[in-house]
């Protein structure tokens, strides 16, 4: 086969041979470093005669002047090539949709100057998979792309932020995006993503998901900025500003890294570590979170986790053997791993879900094994480098005896180090990569591919109904029926959001669905309706929370119920920000009105529920499931009438009232939920459990006209 030349694009953002300005803004990141790098390493390949990378030339006096240069070289194969298209000045890639048929047309119109026409078109990101498919096309060459973040995904991380759908329209084009991707998908043949994960999770919810033409390859890493220590390591001043927590700073350190973020999973980390004194006795503990001045001055999420992390370190007399910096800069992170390493440490992410795990890669190009959780990117890293072990990122006492196997044996630490440098050399360096990429896109120009059949088209461009339902009474009572609404679920996972509504904690209902093998839902409300997490990375939506902490003193509520007889205090696993869960017994508490009098005596607005007979819990007033479900609708834009929720409790009422669509599966609790009988629009599935939520979707035709029962005339 003759040396290839490769044509690539990337529209947006500042793209310059060196110096790149990472973190400029949204648009100059992890994007322009990847395209750069990649067209370097494929063009030191012998089997490539070229590679262009295309760009938006930017001629404005607020950036650099190397940005107007019309060629600039990468090395002695590749060079960036800039193209006019829209305004001179640098704008926003949300701003250039209007623009890219015009990238397109001057884009050909320089090859055919140049006399040039490329063997592959690879495109990054929606804007420039418009540009390519449309190149491609028209120069009848296959099409490669890599996302690196969708549009689908991106809506659901903005609404977690609290951005209106209508903003996000208006402001970031959402439509025009998710419309391009899927052109792109539909044009593409073949698209190259990070992980399985993103593969399953994150393309599995465009209706041109073709898995058979996407390949896994892991960005490179730059081994220039990993590697193994060397003994300079131990001077640098972040050695000395950890070894300032510890006793003994020479023993091995397990290393976390990450944002401080409920979904990192600290808290279970230190739990781990506090409840084993045969852990604390072999090594030390480093959590380096972020850097901060003062918690105070940091948003509600880092607050919680920072606070939970010291109040964690007190109770279990941790003082002297974790460590907690306060401050780093970014060229000290190769420096903590190579300490770790040169401790005989270990290097733990027990993220609660993890997409990629740069992270982990880093770790093992400095010669650190590595402990992760079994969720995402993860599985794939581990299963490339043998150099760690996989955790349930949930169970304390799993994670402890993971870290105790790695740090105990010396000589299969050693085999453990050696195998993660070997592994990141041949999986996971720009030249690895770049060999991985061309024997990926070599059989595209080798055969002619059959014609494909394009997916059907949904009619609409997102989801027009949610099925919510509880999780243990609906989904744990019978094996066979749970895997046939699994089925059923993913079978419509396109046309319909699938939720799950329960009183469990996030951790809690993550562990039980792991168990029962319910596949990670879209949306997930927990606590009883006072959380509200999207998929795929259990983002919390932090509008809601904003939304519900709305007249809500829980240390006054405390004070009036912990006197009262028949009530007591469930442990601390069962308690929340925003939810206060007590045990009762109805037989000697107060009833529930009396209890409602009391709060409302002294002065608390609040919303309380009773469950099973069994269970008080205590919300503030804009909080409960059904308020939760009715948030996401609106959210969301899904009408009410298209939402079927499914429950059997007294906690589910609210979520079944009103104008959604409701079914009470036959295992129900049959006092709390008898008034519902005489309610309209509420199906009494004769099944229990998953089957009678089967039942329901049959009934009301879900999946198909999501038939709203008429209205009975007395």
């Amino acid at each position: 086969m003759n040396p290839l030349y490769i044509l690539m694009v990337s529209v947006h953002g500042l793209i310059r041979s060196g110096d790149l300005e990472l973190g400029r803004d949204a648009d100059t990141g992890g994007q322009t470093l990847y395209a750069v790098e990649l067209a370097r390493a494929l063009a030191d390949l012998p089997g490539v005669a070229r590679v262009d990378l295309m760009t938006r030339r930017v001629v404005d006096p607020h950036v650099s002047s190397d940005y107007a240069q019309p060629i600039e070289p990468l090395g002695d194969k590749a060079r960036i090539v800039r193209i006019d298209a829209g305004p001179d000045g640098y704008i926003r890639k949300e701003e250039l949709w209007d623009h890219l048929d015009s990238f397109a047309d001057n884009a050909l119109a320089f090859l055919r100057g140049e006399g040039l026409t490329p063997d592959i078109v690879h495109s990054h990101y929606a804007d420039a998979g418009y540009v390519g498919t449309r190149l491609a096309n028209l120069l009848g060459v296959p099409l490669v792309h890599t996302g690196h973040s969708l549009g689908r995904v991106k809506r659901r991380r903005l609404i977690a932020s609290g951005i209106k759908r209508d903003v996000i329209e208006s402001r970031y084009h959402m439509a025009r995006r998710v419309e391009a991707e899927e052109l792109t998908l539909g044009s593409a043949s073949l698209v190259i993503a990070s992980t399985a994960n993103e593969i399953e999770e994150q393309y599995g919810l465009y209706d041109h998901y073709q898995p058979d033409q996407m390949r896994v390859i892991p960005p490179g890493t730059d081994l220039t900025r990993f590697m193994p220590p060397d003994g300079s390591e131990q001077h640098a001043p972040i050695a000395t500003e950890v070894a300032r927590f510890l006793n003994d700073p020479a023993k091995p350190m397990i290393l976390a890294l990450s944002r401080p973020d409920e979904r990192k999973n600290i808290a279970t980390l230190v739990r781990a570590y506090g409840e084993s004194p045969e852990l604390q006795a072999r090594a030390n503990l480093v959590v380096v979170a972020g850097n901060r001045d003062d918690i105070r001055d940091l948003d509600g999420g880092a607050q919680s986790v920072l606070g939970e992390l010291l109040l964690d370190i007190d109770r279990h007399d941790l003082y002297g053997k974790v460590a907690y910096p306060k401050h780093h800069r970014q060229d000290e992170v190769p420096v903590l791993y190579r300490l770790a390493a040169a401790s005989g440490g270990v290097f733990i992410n027990p993220a609660l879900t993890e997409p990629f795990g740069l992270t982990l890669i880093e770790a093992a190009a400095s010669g650190l094994p590595i402990v992760a959780t079994s969720d995402g990117g993860p599985r794939d890293i581990i299963g490339n480098c043998h150099n760690g072990y996989l955790i349930d990122p949930l169970s304390p006492e799993g994670i402890a005896a993971t870290l105790l196997k790695t740090l105990k044996d010396a000589d299969n630490w050693a085999h453990l180090a050696r195998e993660g440098m070997r592994g990141v050399q041949q999986h996971y360096a720009w030249s690895a990569h770049a060999r991985t990429y061309l024997a990926a896109v070599q059989p595209l120009l080798e055969h002619q591919r059959p014609a494909r059949q394009p997916p059907a088209r949904r009619s609409m461009l997102y989801h027009d109904r949610a099925l919510f339902t509880d999780l243990d009474q609906n989904l744990l009572g019978d094996p066979e029926s749970l895997a046939e609404f699994v089925r059923v679920v993913r079978e419509h996972r396109k046309c319909a959001s699938f939720g799950i509504a329960t009183g469990r904690s996030l951790e809690s209902a993550l562990k039980v669905m792991r168990r029962y093998g319910i596949p990670m839902p879209d949306v997930l409300i927990t606590s009883l309706g006072t959380d509200i997490h999207y998929a795929p990375e259990y983002a919390v939506d932090q509008a809601w929370t904003r939304h519900i902490d709305h007249l809500w003193t829980p240390a006054s509520v405390r004070a009036i119920l912990d006197e009262l007889p028949g009530l007591q205090r469930q442990p601390k696993s069962e308690q929340g920000r925003f939810k206060i869960s007590y045990y009762i017994d109805p037989q000697v508490a107060p009833s529930l009105e009396e209890i409602n009098r009391l709060l409302h005596q002294g002065d608390q607005t609040v919303n309380v529920t009773l469950s099973f007979g069994q269970f008080l819990d205590v919300l503030p007033i804009r909080a409960s499931k059904g308020f939760a479900v009715r948030w996401f609708a609106d959210q969301w834009g899904v009408p009410l009438e298209h939402v079927l929720v499914a429950g059997g409790s007294g906690s589910d009422e609210d979520m079944m009232r009103g104008n959604t669509l409701a079914v009470v599966v036959a295992n129900r609790h049959n006092d709390e939920l008898r008034a519902l009988a005489e309610v309209e629009r509420i199906y009494f599935a004769e099944a229990g459990y998953a089957r009678g939520i089967l039942e329901a979707i049959e009934h009301y035709d879900f999946y198909g006209s999501c038939r709203v029962p008429p209205r009975e005339i007395p």
